[in-house]
């Protein structure tokens, strides 16, 4: 999720109340070489920029958090992200995710987005998603029109962004059925495609669901795929840590 205002999920939003905004306390996991606690901490490694990210964080009324890297090995990565959230249950405080780095281009230029995901959560006593997080803009360098999730797993009252409460299709991608849910966050529309059951082994083409939207929800070819993101955003939890022992992505041209 980029460092914007929070998409309250349609769940989420039907809990009572908001939480004043408090001070963080400072933080007390401990660091390593490979490891960041800072609230727009990055380590970079490979094609890869690991993004701690705690853009949500002033909705807590105390928490914590870091992101560190294991290992490297060609183009899998292993990585983790160790939170603990309380307070401002219907707002995310962040979003900890491994993105990317490529050239932007358009969606009728890019033959495929292979991505393979391998993860663990320590608890699911949590409220949080774990999604790839994608966006497109109408030029190589604007602003994002679309925001596209993919929903491997939603924890606790976690939910899309929804107009209606309700799924608009289905499809079949990686042999993993999801239901898209679709709304709007500010000037972003926002499609979410959300798995029928928690999957910690995904391994597919990404762009099977940019066709999907195409053929289903005029979603435009010439539209500029500008980031390619996955992680997860928590809302609420304690001592939480996503362990991802594997992952991987490419964009082809």
């Amino acid at each position: 999720m980029k460092s914007f205002l929070a998409p309250l999920s349609l769940f989420s939003l039907l809990l009572a109340g908001q939480c004043t905004a408090a001070t963080i306390p400072t933080r007390s996991i401990s660091k390593r070489s490979t490891e960041t606690c800072d609230q727009w901490g990055t380590i970079t490694t490979g094609s890869y920029i690991v993004y701690n990210d705690l853009w949500g964080e002033d909705y807590a009324t105390s928490g914590e958090q870091c992101v560190g890297v294991t290992s490297l090995s060609g183009t899998d990565l292993a990585w983790y992200t160790t939170w603990t959230w309380a307070g401002g249950s219907s707002n995310v405080k962040s979003y900890a995710s491994a993105a990317l780095q490529f050239t932007a281009a358009t969606l009728s230029s890019i033959t495929s987005i292979e991505s393979t995901w391998k993860w663990s959560y320590s608890t699911t006593n949590i409220d949080a998603d774990v999604s790839y997080d994608m966006f497109l803009a109408s030029s190589a360098t604007g602003s994002d029109k679309y925001e596209i999730m993919v929903w491997l797993a939603a924890y606790g009252g976690a939910g899309p962004i929804s107009s209606t409460g309700s799924s608009v299709g289905t499809t079949t991608v990686g042999g993993v059925e999801f239901s898209l849910y679709t709304g709007p966050n500010g000037d972003t529309t926002v499609y979410s495609f959300v798995a029928s059951k928690t999957t910690t082994s995904f391994s597919a083409d990404l762009k099977e669901f940019f066709t999907y939207l195409i053929d289903n929800e005029g979603l435009s070819s010439s539209l500029y795929l500008v980031d390619v993101q996955a992680g997860s955003e928590p809302f609420t939890g304690t001592d939480a840590t996503l362990t991802v022992s594997k992952y991987s992505a490419a964009v082809s041209t």
